[in-house]
């Protein structure tokens, strides 16, 4: 198998038909007819596991996973990637916001600069101005807390070869953020400029985008621990001098402290800085616990392949 396409389906049954003619026609273009496309089905709520069926039925190139709920996206897309054979691996998003032709121009860049990967990379972000400006944050951030290169703008399409997702598919963490595997897992990756469309609103809220960045930071690192000992450490130092500042002017100046408001004031801050550091270490201890239970990430409800490809399989 020379070629694997692999997408996931959560609200795609808008672009799953032009996405299929699209990848499929790109795909022989490349490799004549040794190509899989593999759709995931990430517990979508609308017709998409239909549309995909159906596809499967026509279509013997066509392979689709159907997961037994919504795990997300992360997880489905190295779901997919599992179950890909081919000696290069094309990932990317269904809902044609990534073109399935760019897997054309990726191709050429891998074999002229020898690499592994070849990942897109936005000029420009595309959304209005809140979903750049918490873009920009997010990765900025995330590399300021992970010591993780990560560039920004970075998008899902990417063409890699058979020994990076052997590789990708090493790790194990129950908690994914698959932004940060890709980088840690090395090889040799090259970076392509791309055009990103607005093909549908993003799902990522406030909270969901917020929830993600804690995610990925405390996924691949330890300083906010190491934080909280240090601001802990700063703290105690100050109180102590503090302390010593009000007995020097009780014995020396005579001079009583006094003051009800600032006792409220800083046993307020203190206390909401103690419950912070705590909840901090509860973040990490629970994803403890999720690792210890080694629970799978996705479960698998059902495989739809072509009835010639499923003959002697289980």
């Amino acid at each position: 198998m020379k070629l694997s396409i692999v997408a996931t389906l959560y609200q795609s049954a808008l672009y799953i038909n032009e996405f299929h003619a699209r990848a499929t026609a790109a795909a022989i273009e490349l490799t004549g007819g040794e190509y899989e496309i593999i759709l995931v089905n990430d517990g979508s709520p609308d017709n998409s596991l239909d549309l995909a069926v159906k596809l499967s039925e026509r279509d013997p190139h066509v392979i689709v996973v159907d997961l037994s709920r919504n795990f997300g996206h992360h997880k489905a897309m190295m779901t997919g990637l599992s179950i890909a054979q081919g000696e290069r691996v094309f990932l990317i998003d269904s809902d044609l916001e990534e073109e399935p032709e760019w897997l054309l121009p990726f191709i050429r860049q891998m074999e002229s600069e020898t690499c592994d990967v070849v990942y897109g990379i936005q000029s420009k972000r595309k959304g209005g101005f809140f979903e750049r400006i918490t873009g920009v944050l997010f990765y900025g951030l995330f590399r300021v807390f992970t010591g993780i290169a990560q560039p920004n703008n970075i998008v899902t399409a990417r063409l890699m070869s058979r020994r990076y997702v052997e590789a990708l598919l090493l790790h194990q963490e129950r908690e994914i953020n698959i932004g940060g595997l890709w980088i840690i897992t090395g090889f040799k990756q090259c970076q392509s400029i791309v055009k990103k469309h607005s093909s549908s609103p993003s799902t990522y809220s406030i909270s969901r985008r917020f929830s993600h960045f804690v995610n990925a930071v405390t996924s691949f690192s330890s300083l906010p621990l190491v934080f909280t000992f240090y601001s802990g450490f700063v703290i105690s130092i100050s109180a102590l001098i503090y302390i010593a500042y009000l007995s020097f002017r009780f014995f020396f100046i005579a001079s009583p402290p006094s003051g009800y408001t600032s006792i409220i004031a800083s046993i307020w801050l203190f206390s909401g800085l103690i419950i912070f550091f705590i909840g901090v270490q509860g973040i990490y201890i629970s994803k403890v616990f999720s690792e210890v239970k080694q629970r799978p990430y996705t479960i698998i409800r059902h495989v739809y392949r072509h009835v010639q490809q499923s003959r002697g399989a289980k």
